[in-house]
């Protein structure tokens, strides 16, 4: 396996971001914390690129001293882009003066909530039934998630850093 190399998002990949966010969360419109959607595919972020291919894709909003982490995606299994990705953005954030990461995911996500917490992130709030209200502006989240589970509450990882 060719070693993939990392780099910021350009206003050129936002076509094929678009498609592979489309591809990944059934939009590039994503619902983020306490109900706000924003355009994943027009936020700042990091991509991972092996043989000219894309195979990792990682965004993210600041507001402040906090960053937020958007959206994560290794497209090739175990080979530490994820984890590459995170270590990236938290010295991008770090530099513009954030003080801490922030993430959403939903309860049925194990596989993201193992891998948070293998990293540092702890449990920050459980938002019980808040997926509901996050269908209403994006009907495409599906009812059923990973593993035949339920899709009903949002958790909020933090990594102070």
């Amino acid at each position: 396996m060719t070693k993939y190399t990392l780099r910021p998002l350009e206003a050129a990949d936002q076509p094929k971001i678009a498609q592979l966010l489309t591809e990944s969360w059934g939009s590039p419109r994503v619902v983020i914390g306490h109900g706000r959607v924003m355009d994943a595919a027009a936020l700042p972020g990091l991509v991972a690129s092996q043989d000219g291919e894309i195979v990792g894709l990682l965004t993210y909003y600041v507001d402040g001293k906090t960053a937020e982490l958007v959206t994560l995606n290794a497209y090739v299994a175990e080979g530490g882009i994820g984890t590459a990705m995170l270590e990236a953005m938290k010295s991008i954030v770090k530099e513009l003066g954030c003080e801490r990461i922030i993430l959403m995911t939903t309860n049925d996500n194990t596989d993201a909530i193992r891998f948070y917490q293998r990293r540092g992130f702890h449990m920050r709030e459980l938002r019980a039934g808040a997926i509901e209200a996050a269908r209403a502006m994006k009907p495409e989240i599906p009812l059923t998630g990973k593993h035949g589970i339920p899709i009903r509450d949002e958790l909020e990882f933090e990594l102070l850093l």
